[in-house]
């Protein structure tokens, strides 16, 4: 078997490790949360149907572009992404929900879900500052922003 070339990108292989064990932590969230989404734009019913069905769609079709990045750049750090359905199960924050809630129980579901994405992101944000991984820094302030953003529009669903 081939050796894998050195990676020298100014950050030592520790950091590195320690950065990609919470991005797996953040893939498995945000695939968790990729699920749940799709999950509820295929079952939900109710007079917001049209509205949530294409909302829904929407997120998950932006998930799905997330986990792609979040992958690669775990990849990028010289070590292996997680992609099992167990793996995701063990590294998520995020619970799955069984059964079929009512809309405006997805509603308050997915506000959850985003918002521990956000937090998960942010709880790495330490250790990126100290190894100066700016690109990993630039990733997580994107992926902050577009669930900040979702969660609040999700939350306005459920103001009366």
């Amino acid at each position: 078997m081939a050796k894998s070339a050195k990676i020298e990108i100014g950050i030592a292989e520790k950091d590195r490790k320690a950065i990609a064990d919470g991005l797996a932590k953040l893939l498995a969230d945000t695939y968790t949360l990729y699920l749940k989404t799709h999950n509820f734009h295929w079952n939900v019913t109710g007079p917001m149907f049209q509205t949530l069905h294409l909302m829904f769609e929407t997120q998950y079709n932006e998930l799905a572009l997330a986990v792609d990045l979040i992958a690669e750049r775990i990849r990028a750090l010289g070590f292996p992404a997680p992609g099992t359905y167990a793996e995701f199960a063990q590294l998520s924050s995020i619970a799955e929900t069984s059964g079929v809630p009512k809309a405006e129980q997805m509603i308050a579901l997915l506000v959850e879900g985003q918002e521990a994405v956000v937090r998960t992101a942010r709880s790495l944000f330490p250790l990126v500052d100290k190894c100066s991984d700016e690109p990993t820094a630039d990733l997580l302030t994107q992926r902050m922003q577009v669930h900040e953003k979702t969660a609040w529009m999700l939350r306005s669903l459920l103001e009366r």
